[in-house]
């Protein structure tokens, strides 16, 4: 923590307060543990003792910063009656955190030990820069993270609790604080109507500040960031990855055999009669679909993702054909998709290959499969690197005019032409950064500026 307060913390700990730090924890982390089943006592082994102490400090902090029926406070009560024993700092740390609420935060402008920017995503506002030595080092450009912000002196420094969240975890967390701010004055005026109390939807609606609606909603930052974790540490948070047609993925190969005095240039002009079949070189064909046809969308929402893959001229990729020896393999990612490339093929080659055995790889062993290790390219460390960098100028230049679904299914040049196409671009080119920023330490990649397609873009104003 930035500042020691474990007498604070002990103090919370006594017979007095010691029943609403409890009912606290639980209402802090039943959400996720229901969702998980689990117990919040469970939350240590499942998760590991420094997720129970994140738990902990999230409730504390909360406490800190509510006042009890009464109108008590532990921070007031702990000052007043033992804040003497506390240096100057520490008591406005302690005064700083009684006051601060929760929120989500961007971070950008990392100095790593020192200090970093965050950018409020619930409030807005500018950037703040607080000073941090221990939680700045674990983090990277554009991560999101929950935590209080605490002025203090000339700056400011964040509380001892910090969340980190996954784009699409944050995105959840601020959809449902939305929504809560949307039906909380609705709901109250509803309730009040009951005890025959006149209240108006609307005006309550504008009692209810960003901040106000923060202090409440504590709780609700904790139970996101649990359920993110115990999903992936579950395997809950997996996406069903489709293709194009929306088929879920599973590659599958088939392999046709030539049948025995069959030449290879007949199959090779067996195969000129598929319009469908765009030849690359004597051994290998791309089975692309019809001109113009788009990749469906994952319905909004869900955890499907779309997985697909396009050439040069956009046109879509359905699998890839191989002629090898006395074999013509077809490689594609559904079972659907083998049995349509299958009647495709047969119909075309009939008297020419036998029937095809399925090879049939899933996700998980391709993501587990071990390449073999890459041979000596024969450069310099200094050329690979600037080969690296062109081979990935050149990736991303191709991008920049390809549909991406984060942008609607438009090219980030198209987005960028409109106020909203600008800030899906924004986000799209933070993940860009931020995933390459968290890749292994010596990795090329994590290295590249991105600088340049903000400029390419002309939002460069909004790199912050």
């Amino acid at each position: 923590m930035p500042h020691d307060i474990a007498g604070l913390i002990a103090w919370a700990k006594r017979e007095e307060w010691r029943g609403a730090l409890a009912e606290l924890l639980d209402r802090h982390s039943a959400q996720a543990c229901t969702g998980a089943g689990i117990k919040m006592e469970d939350i240590a082994d499942v998760l590991g003792d420094n997720a129970a102490t994140i738990l902990f400090g999230a409730a504390f902090e909360d406490l800190v910063a509510t006042d009890l029926p009464g109108g008590r406070n532990v921070a007031e009560d702990y000052l007043r009656r033992r804040g003497w024993k506390e240096g100057a700092s520490t008591r406005d740390y302690i005064a700083g955190l009684r006051r601060s609420v929760i929120s989500l935060y961007e971070v950008s402008g990392l100095v790593p030990s020192q200090s970093m920017r965050l950018r409020d995503l619930v409030r807005g506002g500018e950037p703040v820069r607080v000073s941090e030595k221990l939680g700045s080092q674990g983090l990277r450009q554009w991560d999101r993270v929950a935590t209080r912000v605490i002025p203090l002196g000339e700056g400011a420094v964040i509380s001892g609790t910090l969340m980190l969240f996954e784009h699409e975890a944050s995105e959840a967390l601020l959809a449902s604080l939305r929504k809560t701010r949307t039906k909380a004055p609705h709901e109250v005026a509803a309730a009040a109507r009951e005890f025959g109390i006149e209240a108006d939807a609307k005006t309550l609606a504008g009692m209810l500040t960003s901040d106000l609606l923060l202090a409440q909603a504590a709780f609700m930052f904790t139970n996101a960031w649990l359920d993110a974790a115990l999903r992936a540490e579950q395997g809950r948070d997996r996406p069903v990855l489709l293709n194009s047609e929306g088929d879920p993925l599973d590659f599958t190969t088939l392999h046709f055999p030539l049948l025995k005095g069959t030449k290879p240039e007949q199959v090779r002009k067996a195969l000129a009669t598929i319009p469908a079949l765009r030849q690359e070189n004597l051994g290998f064909w791309n089975w692309l679909d019809e001109p113009g046809a788009k990749p469906k969308t994952a319905r909004r929402g869900g955890k499907a993702q779309t997985f697909f893959s396009t050439m040069e001229d956009g046109s879509l990729v359905l699998g890839t054909l191989a002629l090898k020896g006395r074999r013509l393999s077809l490689e594609v990612n559904s079972t659907a998709r083998a049995e349509r490339g299958r009647a495709m093929l047969e119909l075309a080659l009939v008297g020419l290959v036998g029937s095809p055995l399925t090879e049939r790889t899933d996700l998980e062993q391709m993501l587990a499969a071990e390449g073999p290790s890459p041979k000596p390219s024969g450069l310099t460390q200094e050329d690979e690197r600037a080969l690296l960098r062109q081979t990935l100028d050149d990736h991303y230049r191709h991008i920049l005019d390809q549909p991406i679904p984060a942008l609607g299914g438009k090219s980030p040049r198209m987005a960028a032409k409109t106020p909203k196409g600008r800030e899906k671009v924004v986000a799209w080119l933070k993940m860009l950064e931020n995933h390459a920023a968290k890749r292994p330490a010596g990795d090329p990649v994590g290295g590249y500026d991105f600088g340049w397609m903000w400029q390419e873009l002309g939002v460069e104003e909004l790199r912050q």
